[in-house]
């Protein structure tokens, strides 16, 4: 089936979505545990006058909405991706989304201390890929790889003079 990792790891469509694994399963379980923390909290308060000290209705509606923006902040960490076409590929991280085409690409790095993928541009600038992370293994090592295949495959051959 195309888009799914198959026996070794990697997949058998090399324009499948790069999602990370690990992070957005925590992300999606945080979110949803987070909700109904929240939400609970401020339900199972005892009603006391807030002029004593106690928590009014404002306060609990405070609480919930504090539950529903980090709900909000996980969701986008689990959201992000990146979609490769024959154009190149838009990378959505955690705050932007960018398009860069496949002849700006000139480099895929993925080692030293960085968690996860960086793509070096022709204009000198690099932009990470959070979607493919070191947290995910041998399956984020074979992700790295496709991304790097790709690039290669799309890219124009350059002349030195």
């Amino acid at each position: 089936m195309p888009g799914k990792p198959n026996d070794g790891g990697t997949r058998s469509d090399p324009y499948a979505v790069f999602r990370p694994h690990r992070g957005r399963r925590v992300a999606l379980t945080m979110s949803a545990l987070s909700l109904v923390i929240f939400t609970g909290v401020a339900l199972s308060m005892p009603w006391v006058d807030p002029q004593f000290g106690g928590w009014g209705l404002l306060d609990r509606l405070i609480l919930v909405l504090c539950g529903l923006a980090f709900t909000t902040a996980l969701w986008r960490f689990a959201s992000i991706r990146a979609i490769p076409s024959t154009q190149g590929l838009v990378i959505r991280n955690l705050v932007t989304t960018r398009t860069v085409e496949w002849a700006q690409i000139i480099r895929v790095q993925f080692g030293g201390g960085a968690p996860w993928v960086s793509v070096d541009l022709d204009d000198t600038d690099t932009v990470a890929v959070m979607a493919i992370q070191k947290a995910d293994g041998v399956f984020g090592r074979a992700e790295a790889s496709r991304l790097s295949a790709l690039v290669q495959v799309h890219s124009r051959p350059r002349t030195t003079d």
